[in-house]
């Protein structure tokens, strides 16, 4: 049977893209199409085993608590043996098919986007690389491999970030990106250290199962701080405050990069890590409860932000930014299954999203000011119909994917706490008014640009299949989790209905509704003007536009901090560390300079010199030749 040859050969879903990288970059990177159709045939294999292997788990009865496990040694270094291999349980099966649906749609879509460009087999290289790794991340059975695989992503947005390299802005981008998720990787690698000192193993059954007798014997303190620096690492590669700047810059990687990055590959890699370690984070109230708030913050301060921007991928890299703070606030919760079907429904939605986007700037030259587009959807029905199911979505309005997901995490916080659950309801209601705004400016409005319009036009089949595929995704996922019991499966691998708390799904769906209708006015009937409400909101409008200078900060604190401990540093190096051994230096050289003379080179002047040593010897001998006879006695 397929599926479970998929099951048994589950190893060859990430080796495929690897494969795929391989060739392209030692053979055939030169010649885009057949590049392109390695890559997108490779993924199309990984998709079909990642669906065998789905169909296996459903039906064999795999579970959280009884996964299907492949291991082989790997290290082994003393005492300790590191295996690597395969660990498949409802939440691998949900992830690979996630990635790997989106990878394919992306590369799909690039066949068409990338049309022309001198680096198109170096692109598609590179995309198959990253979807290689973010699956070989999500297949790991310990931490370990799961780091290995976790570098490799961060190798691969440096790649794709920067990949226009001859632009500054991009080279920049891809710099702050991978520096500023090192930041997080190190908290990582510590607590990874910390679990093999304390535990002997990284394994995640096996922590699974040492945990609770540890907590029983030594107590939670050590576990809190390695959950904290655990933590640390999806704080930054899942773009959570205050590690969340090098997201937004993202941006100048070419838009199936955003789409890529954004929806189901590397932000999303703190979200399953922190998923799969639930575990061990579940066992430590404060680190749940600094999940929990971060995530919350993180959501309410990326939506204030996103409500202000122009640039179309800036508001949905913001927007990907607060999705991803609702993932940590279910998470921090403690609801395992709303974090993971968010998870789900946002990657269909948000890529749909990022790759209407960079239809609709290949319609206008590049443009991405939305304020310089308006009434595209004449120009491009089937991109405007994928942007607004994509919008209504994420804002949570029924049947589409959002609403379900949402409200199971507005249901989930509310369980646990009410600031949380008032923070996630002002979040969906400003995130409903910025996407409202994002689609009525660019599709609704009066054209801005009327040469820029006359030249807008529909994107090809190869950029509009994916829109379409992934225009149903954004609206049969939700219904499908809902009615199918997702978070059942997730959990157990027993799917059955799930209820739906009519008031909460009520009320944010009402909200939603009047963000819609207040964007509207604003932006459309133009009942309000919307210059005169953000000269009203003054200092908050402009804190809001420029991000809340956290860039700014981030830079005088570098220049300020870091630069100044670096110039200390440097002259406690140039003028002790160095000083120290130029002043051995000179000793040495001050004693050479008083023996050298001595180093004549002449024998008969060495034979004077050994004389004289010998009748030294030999007067010192013959007057205490006494002492020294008696020294000796008294010695045996």
């Amino acid at each position: 049977m397929f599926y479970e040859f998929a099951l048994e050969h589950a190893w060859l879903i990430p080796l495929l893209p690897a494969l795929a990288f391989v060739v392209i970059g030692m053979v055939t990177r030169s010649h885009g199409r057949i590049s392109a159709l390695i890559a997108v045939c490779m993924s199309i294999i990984s998709f079909a085993l990642a669906a065998g292997v789905t169909y296996a788990v459903v039906n064999n009865g795999i579970t959280v608590d009884a996964p299907f496990v492949q291991k082989l040694s790997w290290l082994h270094i003393g005492s300790v043996n590191i295996t690597m291999g395969v660990l498949i349980d409802p939440l691998t099966a949900m992830m690979l098919v996630v990635v790997t649906t989106v990878s394919l749609l992306v590369q799909i879509y690039s066949c068409g986007y990338m049309k022309g460009d001198p680096g198109y087999g170096r692109f598609f290289a590179f995309l198959s690389l990253f979807a290689a790794s973010m699956l070989g991340l999500v297949l790991a059975v310990n931490f370990l491999q799961m780091y290995v695989f976790w570098e490799l992503v961060g190798l691969c947005s440096y790649l794709l970030i920067g990949f226009y390299y001859y632009k500054i802005s991009a080279r920049e981008a891809a710099k702050k990106a991978f520096m500023t998720t090192r930041v997080g990787d190190f908290g990582l690698l510590l607590g990874i250290l910390l679990l093999q000192i304390t535990f002997g193993t990284v394994d995640f059954l096996e922590l699974k199962t040492l945990i609770p007798g540890y907590i029983v014997s030594a107590g939670t303190g050590t576990l809190t701080v390695i959950g904290l620096l655990l933590f640390v690492g999806p704080i930054g590669k899942s773009g959570q405050f205050p590690l969340h700047v090098w997201l937004p810059d993202a941006m100048e990687g070419p838009t199936p990069v955003s789409a890529l990055i954004h929806a189901a590959t590397m932000v999303v890699a703190g979200v399953y890590l922190v998923g799969r370690s639930l575990f061990l984070f579940s066992q430590l109230p404060l680190v749940m409860t600094v999940i929990a708030w971060i995530g919350a913050f993180t959501a309410l301060f990326a939506a204030s932000i996103a409500i202000t921007q122009h640039a179309i991928k800036r508001i949905l890299a913001y927007s990907t930014i607060s999705q991803l703070g609702y993932m940590m606030l279910a998470l921090g919760v403690g609801s395992l299954t709303a974090s993971f079907f968010h998870l789900m429904t946002h990657a269909f939605f948000k890529a749909l999203l990022f790759l209407c986007a960079g239809a609709v700037m290949h319609a206008m030259r590049d443009e991405a000011d939305i304020f310089k587009m308006g009434g595209l959807r004449k120009k491009m029905p089937v991109t405007f119909a994928a942007m607004t199911i994509g919008v209504l979505a994420i804002s949570g309005i029924p049947p589409f994917a959002g609403f379900f997901s949402k409200d199971e995490i507005l249901g989930a916080a509310a369980a646990v706490s009410t600031p949380l659950y008032v923070v996630a309801t002002l979040t969906a209601f400003m995130t409903a008014f910025y996407m409202a705004r994002l689609l009525f400016v660019a599709f609704f409005a009066k054209p801005a640009d009327e040469e820029s319009y006359n030249h807008a036009h529909e994107v090809g089949k190869f950029m509009c299949t994916p829109l379409i595929v992934l225009s149903v995704l954004a609206v049969i996922s939700g219904l499908w989790g809902h009615l199918c019991g997702f978070g059942e499966w997730v959990r157990f691998g027993m799917p059955h209905a799930e209820g739906i708390d009519l008031g909460i799904a009520v009320s944010s769906t009402i909200l939603s509704l009047i963000a819609f209708g207040l964007a509207w006015k604003i932006y459309v009937a133009q009942t309000w003007s919307s210059d005169a409400i953000a000269e009203k909101c003054g200092i908050l409008y402009k804190l809001s536009f420029n991000k809340f200078y956290i860039d700014e900060i981030y830079a005088a604190l570098i220049k300020w901090f870091v630069d100044g401990v670096a110039k200390v540093l440097y002259w406690i190096d140039v003028n002790i560390v160095d000083g120290i051994i130029n002043a051995l230096g000179a000793l040495v050289r001050g004693i050479s300079k008083l023996l050298s003379p001595l180093e004549t080179g002449q024998a008969q002047c060495y034979a004077g010199i050994f004389a004289c040593g010998a009748i030294a010897l030999a007067v010192y001998g013959y007057f205490y030749a006494g002492k020294i006879v008696a020294m000796l006695g008294g010695a045996f």
